[in-house]
């Protein structure tokens, strides 16, 4: 593989950064920054225009993206190339989302066929849920859906059925109004218990179905929910069998422990070995989503992803919203030295998309080791963290304008929410949305231009006269603005990510789709957990106090 600090672009990027004029000086400079740094793609606009980079910086971030041979490394991606190197398989999360008519031919085998074999055996148990025909032990039809999971097979169901949850029960194809039977959808991943004992003092066992979402199907924390839940509805029916046949889907590439588990096959869901977890919603894992939404809709989040996808394959990079995203975020964390990376969705609906965010970039870039298994000697990926917007300004904004730490941001909102009504409750409801999106652009003003975003002569001379309201302002961001939420625009925004994600790799020369680091706890937990269950008590003094506290023996 290419070093890329070995390339003619790196060396000039590092030679540029002592010359970053900061941003005030950037707009004054250019009249026209806001239009030259701004991309428009169907109903996303993707402003960096505050980002700490000009027009030579952008031209050398994509030489050395095309040094790189980025243009070469998406299009394996796409088409079955093994890019995950260290596990010797593809990551074809892309074709997940190919639309109907479509063929991705792979070792011979047409991988979309495959895609949509799997989506039509969701469909079929889609719709036997929500028509009502699933029924429990009791011969009720299902009211309540648990999706058990953690990592990827949890983050991305429980944050799309949450940005969604005004799409629930409808058809996208009708417009709305097109209701199913009543499913509830829940989410259980924390090891501990706390989530699922809460959860089934309110579900009624007869009416429940619990979804095992794992792609190895060994995962301890999904198991020990698993067990739990299975452990709960024997309270109620004795026939274990019968228990596992109507109240247990399993969703995993592990067709053999589903079936060690005691999974009914008819209820088994397929994965393959090339969907990493945190890149599976588009599979079968998405089951919850589909249920939430309707399998239309759920097609429609699918094509909203596609849509993205072909933009990012086919697109010149200059134009082309991932690439431009992932080329500033390695100016930023390689070149400028930012650390921290704040995502700030301005719409509750994207509560969870934070929390979706930091895995997605974190255990996909989080390396030090490059392709060739070489140490690599410059930052990777930033600290992520978020908060949705409005909340976080009453809580971290504070170190964002006035701390000693360089934090970039991405400040996301969504133009147009609630429908025009004569109810006051609606025009008060567009009233708030509009104080939202308020908040957004300003918070992004201040944060690039400190003092000089105060327009008001008064209250800029009491702010600069007074050093505990200086704000120094030079924090780099991007806003992304989107029409409207819809299934089709979050399967775009969602997609984004990925590549951009995918970009900052390809540039680093790491390994986006292992997760090696999240691997060495499980087994060290497992020893742990198998001293404390057998009694052998053989670890380190303050490890042995523990375990014998823990085993009932100090």
């Amino acid at each position: 593989m290419n070093d890329p600090t070995t390339t003619t672009a790196w060396n000039e990027l590092e030679s540029l950064v002592q010359t970053v004029p900061s941003l005030s000086e950037l707009f004054s400079k250019d009249t026209c920054r806001a239009q030259k740094f701004l991309i428009d793609f169907e109903e996303v606009c993707f402003d960096y225009s505050k980002q700490s980079i000009d027009t030579i910086i952008k031209g050398k971030l994509i030489e050395l993206a095309e040094s790189m041979g980025l243009k070469e490394s998406i299009n394996s991606l796409v088409t079955g190339g093994k890019v995950n190197v260290t596990e010797n398989r593809q990551a074809l999360h892309t074709a997940l989302r190919l639309p109907r008519g479509r063929s991705l031919v792979v070792d011979g085998v047409d991988i979309a066929k495959k895609v949509h074999a799997s989506l039509g055996e969701v469909e079929t148990i889609v719709n036997r849920l929500t028509e009502g025909l699933w029924r429990g032990y009791s011969g009720q039809a299902i009211k309540d859906v648990v999706n058990i999971g953690v990592g990827g097979s949890d983050l991305g169901p429980l944050m799309a059925c949450t940005a969604l949850e005004e799409w629930n029960g409808q058809d996208s194809v009708e417009g709305k109004g097109l209701k199913y039977h009543d499913i509830e959808t829940h989410f259980v991943s924390n090891m501990d218990g706390t989530q699922l004992e809460k959860l089934l003092n309110t579900l009624n066992p007869e009416t429940t179905v619990f979804i095992i979402s794992s792609k190895s199907f060994r995962t301890s924390d999904t198991l020990s929910n698993a067990n739990t839940a299975l452990s709960w509805l024997s309270e109620y029916f004795k026939d274990i069998d019968i228990i596992k046949k109507n109240h247990f889907i399993g969703i995993s590439a592990n067709s053999s422990a589903m079936n060690a588990w005691g999974v009914d096959p008819a209820n088994q869901l397929k994965l393959w070995d090339w969907v990493g977890g945190r890149f599976s919603m588009w599979s079968a894992i998405g089951l919850t989503v589909a249920l939430k939404l309707g399998m239309n809709n759920f097609r429609e989040l699918l094509s909203g992803a596609h849509i993205m996808d072909e933009h990012f394959i086919n697109t010149p990079f200059e134009d082309n919203i991932p690439v431009m995203m992932g080329l500033v975020g390695v100016w930023n964390s390689t070149f400028l030295n930012i650390h921290a990376h704040a995502v700030l969705p301005y719409d509750g609906r994207l509560s969870h998309f934070p929390n979706y965010l930091t895995q997605l970039e974190m255990e996909s870039n989080g390396k030090s080791v490059n392709l060739s298994g070489a140490i690599v000697n410059f930052n990777t990926c930033p600290i992520l963290w978020g908060e949705i917007g409005s909340n976080a300004q009453h809580a971290f904004y504070q170190l964002l304008h006035q701390g000693t730490q360089k934090v970039t941001s991405d400040f996301i909102a969504f133009i147009n929410r609630y429908d025009e009504s004569e109810e006051c409750v609606n025009a008060q409801l567009q009233t708030q949305h509009k104080m939202s999106l308020a908040n957004c652009l300003a918070q992004s003003r201040v944060l690039a231009f400190g003092n000089r975003a105060v327009s008001s002569k008064a209250d800029t001379q009491v702010v600069e006269s007074n050093p505990h309201k200086h704000y120094h302002g030079n924090q780099p961001s991007s806003t992304i603005l989107i029409n409207k939420l819809t299934p089709k625009t979050l399967g775009m925004l969602i997609a984004m990510y990925e590549h951009k994600v995918y970009v900052m790799a390809s540039i680093w020369g790491v390994n986006p789709f292992d997760q090696w680091g999240v691997e060495v706890g499980k087994i060290v937990a497992k020893e742990l957990n198998d001293a404390v269950l057998n009694n052998k008590i053989n670890y380190d003094d303050s490890t042995n106090e523990l375990l014998k506290r823990i085993c009932g023996l100090g």
